[in-house]
């Protein structure tokens, strides 16, 4: 019983360092170094004021928008029912999808089957953290 106990008390160790470093990377994001990541981002996204659409929509105040919400632009079926669902872009919801966006949408979806038209990734926790304080950076 008391191994048990002990087992239990380190696997919840583990998971709050594992949770709090996993919180911790978004808020070390660097909107400078975000800034250069963000051209990988460019041939598809616009940004700033009276940005346009582009083969994606513009990323402008997308912090703590509504996902799949920008006026005029054709959302796939699954981005569309997420944001029907609730998905609000917050700084660790982005962070989760620009790992791989399909996956986040099947398990945010609960649908295997659920597809995204982003197939972009951005591997690197920092280059995901820094481009997402770029982003953040531009909320007007």
């Amino acid at each position: 019983m008391f191994y048990r106990s002990l087992r239990l008390a380190a696997s919840l160790a583990i998971a709050v360092v594992t949770t709090t470093a996993h919180a911790d990377s978004h808020a070390a994001g660097d909107a400078v170094k975000g800034k250069k990541v963000f051209k990988k981002c460019a041939a598809c996204h616009n940004i700033g004021e009276g940005a346009k659409i582009k083969v994606g929509p513009p990323l402008t105040d997308v912090v703590g928008r509504k996902a799949a919400s920008f006026d005029g632009f054709k959302y796939g079926k699954s981005i569309a029912a997420a944001g029907e669902a609730g998905l609000v872009w917050s700084e660790e919801e982005l962070f989760d999808y620009l790992v791989n966006p399909k996956n986040f949408l099947r398990a945010k979806l609960e649908n295997k089957k659920a597809k995204s038209k982003m197939a972009f990734r951005l591997k690197k926790e920092q280059d995901r953290a820094d481009v997402i304080a770029y982003l953040k950076s531009l909320n007007m």
